[in-house]
């Protein structure tokens, strides 16, 4: 199945190649370069994460880069790296279930929407938004545990005990493990879970409306300004329509460049949702008789703390972190994809 259709323009088409589906992967290649491709980007890109993580539960507003001093220069470089061991385990499996929910989905979404009669590009869109809406929901389930322990860890040092943050760093972590063992002692397996539900409110979404965007995107490029980097076809077809045929440095430009877009917008949206969820999965739950804030409270809090702008407190590096993270994950996604292709001529 082919959803990257030609786009045509006043008698003139690209011939981009076809999309490579769930059917023509080699799996266990696919899992494999898949956990060592993506262990290396999320190794880049983890600073990032911890300065809008130490940004959304701070209670004042403070710059990307005063919070990035502040950290390296009372904590050591070694900060921006906290949690990152566990953030790391959870990735491979969380990817695993992430990149086979979302290949599925979209071959069978996609092929279903065809069948229905239903005129492109509408069939890609649909089944890259079912796509990234069932793959979110599946890495949740490993991811959002994960979260709480890696979050705890990377503010730890960073949030000072208050009525609002009861014992958000009294309680000193040594590892992922520890951390792990006291939120189970404190919250019991709950605890782990905590935010989930917010967690699907945000992530779900958020990856609906980027797979979505991502596809709308890279249309609106090769419609744009596709034709000038594409190699033009010496004769024209019987239709006498003149064929252009992008190479594979300008076809991974285009989807670099459709990704930060989509990543942007994704991350303008559900921006509020997400600052919602790491407060509610960075604070400590009943303890001395106190109950963890629900999000009706942490709303009320953010608000009073900063006005409704308080609820957008990290969107510079969440904005950076999702277009950067957009780029280099679906570059990354697609080579990855054709180094896993089971019959190589599909490259061709």
């Amino acid at each position: 199945m082919n959803l990257s259709t030609a786009e045509e323009e006043s008698a003139q088409e690209i011939h981009i190649p076809d999309e490579i589906d769930w059917q023509m992967l080699d799996k266990s290649k696919f899992f494999f370069l898949g956990a060592a491709l993506f262990s290396g980007v999320s190794a880049t890109l983890y600073p990032v994460v911890v300065l809008k993580t130490r940004q959304q539960v701070a209670q004042s507003q403070v710059s990307c880069l005063k919070t990035a001093i502040s950290m390296v220069r009372h904590e050591g470089f070694r900060a921006l790296y906290r949690g990152f061991g566990t953030s790391l385990m959870g990735t491979i499996p969380a990817r695993a279930l992430y990149m086979a929910a979302l290949e599925v989905t979209k071959s069978k979404v996609g092929t279903a929407t065809i069948r229905l009669g239903i005129s492109e590009p509408t069939p890609a869109a649909i089944a890259n938004a079912a796509a990234g809406l069932s793959a979110a929901m599946a890495a949740q389930i490993v991811w959002t545990p994960v979260d709480v322990v890696s979050q705890r860890l990377m503010v730890q040092g960073g949030v000072k005990s208050s009525s609002k943050f009861p014992n958000a760093s009294d309680c000193k972590y040594v590892n992922g493990i520890d951390a792990f063992r006291k939120i189970i002692k404190t919250d019991g397996p709950r605890g782990l879970y905590r935010g989930f539900g917010i967690s699907i409110l945000t992530y779900a979404p958020s990856n609906a409306v980027w797979w979505a965007s991502y596809s709308v995107a890279q249309r609106m490029v090769w419609g744009g300004v596709g034709y000038h980097f594409c190699k033009k076809s010496d004769e024209s077809n019987e239709d006498g329509v003149t064929t252009y045929t992008p190479d594979s440095k300008t076809i991974m430009a285009v989807q670099g460049v459709s990704a930060a877009m989509a990543g942007g917008m994704s991350a303008l949206i559900t921006m509020p949702l997400d600052t919602v969820k790491t407060r509610l999965q960075v604070l400590d739950g009943e303890d001395n008789g106190r109950r963890g804030p629900t999000i009706g409270q942490t709303v009320r809090n953010l608000v009073k703390e900063g006005g409704w702008t308080a609820c957008y407190r990290g969107l510079g590096p969440r904005w950076a972190s999702m277009s950067i993270s957009a780029t280099t994950m679906i570059t990354t996604y697609e080579f990855l994809k054709r180094l896993s292709t089971k019959n190589q001529e599909v490259l061709t």
